[in-house]
Order: C-alpha cells, then sequence, then structure tokens
C-alpha cells in the first residue's frame, strides 16, 4: 500500500497541479492566453500574430515547462542552477541546455535585434508605396501621427518611469509592433513582454479604437468631406511622367537621407525599403521578393511572436507597472490617432482644399487595416465616398515615421 501512495505521490509530483494551486496566478495567465486566442482565431484580429504570441504566453506558464523566458537584469545576470552568470557570455547552446529552447530562440533571435528588422524587410515587400508618392502632401499627417508616442513619453517620466522605459511605454503609439520591440530591446528589455502584448493587442483593435477617437473628435460634416471633389476643384499640378521609375528610386533615396539624419533608424527603414526596392525592381530581383515577403518573413513572424508571449511569464506580467503599461499604451494609441486629425483640422484652416480629417486618423504604422477602417467610416456617411488610397498615403508614411521615430528614441536614451 505504502508503494501505491509512493508512485501516486510521485504521479501528482510530476503534474503542474502543485505549483498552480500554490500560486493560482499561474491561472490568470492562462486565461489572458485563451483570450488572445480567441480574439485571433474566432474575432481573426491579427492571427498571424496573436496566435503565435497567446501560444508562447500558454507554454510559458506551465511550471516545470521551462519554456518562459528569463529576463536578464540591467547587467546581464541571470541565474542558473543556483548560480548568477552573465548570460551575454554564455555560449548558446549552454543557454538551450540550462535555460531551455525558448531561451535560446530569444537571446539568439529576439536579443539581438535580427527578427524585427528582417519582419520590416517583408513588410517593405508588400507595401505599395504609389498611393503616397501620388498624394505626397498627405504624407505630412502620418508625421503628425507620431506626436502621441512623444506625448506619453513626457507623461510616463511624471508617472515614475525611467526615460527608457517611457520611450519603450511612448512607441506604442506608432501601432507597429515589430518597432516597439525593437526600440524596447534596445532601450528596456525587461518590459519586452507586456509592451509587446499591448502593442499587437492595440494593433488588433484598430477597427474599435479608431471609430472611437473618431466620433470624439470629428464632425458629420468633416467626415463627409469628399476627396474626389476636392481633388476636381484644385486638382494637383505636379503630374508623375514614370511612376515606375520613381518607386525605385524612392527606397534608395529614403534610406540615404535617413542613414544621414538618423543613422539608428537604419536598421528598420533600411530593411524596410530593401525589401520594397527588391519588390519594385520586378523580375530581375523576383525570386529575393518571393522570399522576403514569404518564407522568410512568415518564419521570423513565428519566432518572433512565440518567444514575446514567451516573455510573459506570472513574474513578469503581474504587476503594477505591466498595469501601467496597458493603460499608458492605450493612451500613445489614441493619442496618435487624434493627433493625426489635429493635424487636418488645423490645415482646413488655412487651405482652400480640404482633407477629410479620417487621413489624418490613418497616420499610424496598422497598414492597412487603419485605411481598410477609416474608409469604412467615411462610407457610412456617403457610400460614394471612398478615402482608402487617401487614407494609404497617411497609412504607409507612418511606417516610416514610426521607424525613425524609434530611431531617434534609441539615440537619444539608448
Amino acid at each position: 500500500m505504502d508503494m501505491i501512495y509512493d508512485i501516486i505521490d510521485k504521479l501528482y509530483g510530476m503534474t503542474a497541479f502543485q505549483a498552480i494551486a500554490e500560486n493560482p496566478l499561474f491561472i490568470v495567465m492562462y486565461l489572458l492566453a485563451f483570450t488572445l486566442l480567441y480574439l485571433g482565431i474566432v474575432k481573426k484580429y491579427e492571427p498571424l500574430l496573436l496566435v503565435p504570441i497567446a501560444f508562447g504566453v500558454l507554454i510559458a506558464n506551465f511550471p516545470g515547462g521551462e519554456m518562459g523566458v528569463i529576463q536578464a537584469n540591467s547587467e546581464g545576470m541571470v541565474e542558473v542552477n543556483g548560480q548568477m552568470k552573465n548570460i551575454y557570455s554564455m555560449p548558446l547552446h549552454e543557454i538551450a541546455h540550462d535555460l531551455g529552447l525558448m531561451n535560446y530562440l530569444y537571446y539568439a533571435l529576439i536579443k539581438s535585434g535580427l527578427l524585427p528588422p528582417i519582419i520590416f524587410m517583408g513588410v517593405g515587400a508588400l507595401t505599395d508605396f504609389g498611393p503616397m508618392l501620388r498624394n505626397l502632401k498627405l504624407a505630412i499627417f502620418g508625421a503628425a501621427a507620431q506626436m502621441g508616442i512623444f506625448a506619453v513619453l513626457l507623461t510616463a517620466l511624471l508617472f515614475g518611469f525611467t526615460p527608457q522605459e517611457a520611450g519603450s511605454l511612448g512607441i506604442i503609439g506608432g501601432a507597429d509592433g515589430p518597432t516597439a520591440i525593437f526600440t524596447t530591446i534596445k532601450l528596456a528589455p525587461h518590459l519586452l513582454g507586456p509592451i509587446a502584448i499591448a502593442a499587437y493587442s492595440y494593433m488588433a483593435l484598430v477597427p474599435v479604437i479608431i471609430p472611437l477617437v473618431v466620433k470624439l473628435t470629428c464632425s458629420e460634416k468633416e467626415l463627409r468631406i469628399n476627396m474626389k471633389d476636392q481633388d476636381k476643384m484644385y486638382p494637383n499640378t505636379l503630374e508623375i511622367k514614370n511612376m515606375r521609375v520613381l518607386k525605385i528610386i524612392f527606397p534608395i533615396a529614403v534610406t540615404t537621407i535617413v542613414a544621414i539624419f538618423v543613422p539608428t533608424a537604419v536598421s528598420l527603414v533600411g530593411m524596410l525599403m530593401f525589401g520594397n526596392l527588391i519588390k519594385e525592381i520586378g523580375n530581375d530581383t523576383f525570386r529575393l521578393f518571393d522570399a522576403a515577403s514569404n518564407g522568410i518573413m512568415n518564419a521570423a513572424t513565428i519566432f518572433l511572436g512565440l518567444c514575446v508571449g514567451a516573455t510573459m511569464t506570472v513574474d513578469a506580467f503581474i504587476n503594477v507597472q505591466t498595469l501601467g503599461i496597458v493603460a499608458g499604451g492605450f493612451c500613445a494609441f489614441a493619442l496618435s490617432i487624434a493627433s493625426g486629425i489635429l493635424m487636418v483640422k488645423v490645415f482646413n484652416l488655412f487651405s482652400k482644399k480640404k482633407i477629410n480629417p479620417l487621413i489624418g486618423a490613418t497616420g499610424l504604422s496598422a497598414v492597412p487595416m487603419a485605411s481598410r477602417v477609416c474608409n469604412g467610416i467615411s462610407t457610412k456617411y456617403d457610400p460614394k465616398n471612398h478615402v482608402l488610397n487617401y487614407c494609404m498615403s497617411s497609412n504607409i508614411s507612418g511606417v516610416i515615421g514610426s521607424a525613425v521615430a524609434a530611431g531617434v528614441l534609441i539615440s537619444f536614451l539608448g
């Protein structure tokens, strides 16, 4: 009988029940993972991102599974088998053996800063800068939307965040997951988990947040401004004769200019523009374009999502600071939308040619979701008032703007 009890006790000890009973907060993390999975699978909110992140959260929070990422302290020290070691002096095979698979992937792919630029290359390969180049004046609203980043940065400082933490929190307002991750890796890696979750969650909630901000800041009269009618009354004087040549020159020129003025942004902007360049060249670089936009992009997204989710352990996530990040991230997101709208309102005060404020609301990096949402709002008031192409001008410039903003933050705070 004693032998049977001993076997039962060992079987129970083999499971995670005891550890979960001792720390019920694990259940909170499971509920978070299930919620994110629901949003990704059922609601189809950014499933390519939320599903791997959610599954990473799930597998990281089973006691004994050793799938959670262990964050190094400010000196790079982690506890390994009861001893403190410098993670950056440990070879990768030792990290894999002593800390597990997810730590190996995290420190090799994420902490090194490798995957965010790789994903930007894929984004560039999937992006058409044509709408922005045809309506270049509208690109300024993508730059204006970045004001939310710096407004939340200053506010976070007042609430006790360090400058580096405040910069990482503010960049959520750029609505670009890879940019938020890249900036946080450089400035406040211990906040990577909650900031990444907040950034991707709010990106997925673009169809909810943009209509809310628009409703609070815009009148029906403003939302009925028909951009095609405005073009007829005040036609553009600049005519592009050879769009293909311009599309090839554009990524080269942007990379050169950014590299001179904001070198710290080249990792993101340069890879974004390289991906776009191999797309625009055409058949001669089709194989490179196909690899960047499909296989490489998909693999990078899988590992990025799983590793980010695996940083969301009980100790790293359930604390007052994380709640502040979630609240601050929402403010950054909403303020970025409002800043773009405000810029349009100011522009309309001094211009005969009026701009629909929905174009300012798309100065985020959430391409093309933000533009589709705003087009849906516009056609709700006037079924013939399609503003998608105009919104894409601001939307695409927001991608570049957020990457440049990240470079500025890293340069000043890193």
